[in-house]
């Protein structure tokens, strides 16, 4: 299990379950975060009339009813530009970021993109919320953060690249 960055040797004692511990700390994280933005990605790709300019569920209505309440209305005014390649960017970079975290691969790149995203989201879309704390997009971005400070040490494509790149040397 050495690839996947798993490290036991010997019985698994007291000062064992804790160095385990500690090394899949962050797993149920990657894991919900990475599930959260596949299925938000592939929402926005599957919700009829989101990429449209105008309409009920589209992201052009949805940036319109924000726009006066964001921090930053005139990165709204840039998405509104194009809404619906906006609304493919963001779909898609979720849809990204999301499998990239899954997997673990290039997983401080992938973190740096959901906290960019969460930030982008929260600075507009969810800037206006009171109080602060119903909002989602802040508390996702600060849940990317750990993931952006210590990428994916165990279960990753990252881990097992690291381990073979030890063996080789």
């Amino acid at each position: 299990m050495r690839g996947y960055g798993l490290k036991m040797s010997g019985p698994v004692g007291a000062r064992g379950l804790k160095e385990l511990a500690r090394e899949h700390a962050l797993l149920p994280l990657r894991i919900f975060l990475g599930v959260t933005f596949v299925y938000a990605g592939i929402d926005k790709l599957t919700i009829g009339g989101f990429f449209s300019a105008s309409g009920p569920d589209s992201i052009g209505e949805t940036m319109r009813g924000v726009r006066d309440s964001s921090a930053i209305p005139a990165l709204i005014d840039l998405a509104l530009k194009s809404p619906g390649a906006f609304g493919y960017a963001i779909a898609f970079g979720e849809i990204a970021v999301g499998i990239g975290t899954l997997i673990g691969l290039w997983a401080r790149l992938a973190a740096l993109g959901g906290a960019l995203i969460s930030l982008s989201l929260w600075l507009t879309v969810s800037w206006g919320v009171e109080p602060y704390y119903f909002g989602n997009d802040l508390a996702y971005l600060v849940a990317w953060l750990p993931l952006l400070l210590a990428g994916a040490a165990s279960f990753s494509v990252d881990a097992l690249r690291a381990s073979r790149r030890r063996r080789i040397t």
